[in-house]
């Protein structure tokens, strides 16, 4: 049996190294999006803080709207 070299070489040159390519492109692309969600998903959780937050203090700022007018009301009646 004799090993042909030439055509191990035409096959790794044309078939296993851009496979390998493709592979190696594909990786690099996976991380890339990993990193890519990864911030993404803490974006939104800190605009989701800051939201809640802001609605908190809205919530206490309305709160604190109506007890004065709740005292003003009373002060008008006596």
């Amino acid at each position: 049996m004799e090993i042909d070299f030439a055509m191990i070489d035409s096959v790794m040159r044309w078939i296993v190294l851009p496979i390998a390519g493709v592979v190696v492109y594909m990786f690099n692309r996976q991380a890339q999006h990993h990193t890519d969600i990864a911030v993404l998903k803490s974006l939104n959780e800190a605009n989701k803080n800051a939201h809640d937050r802001e609605m908190k203090e809205m919530r206490e700022t309305i709160k604190a709207i109506f007890v004065k007018l709740d005292t003003i009301e009373q002060a008008l009646r006596k």
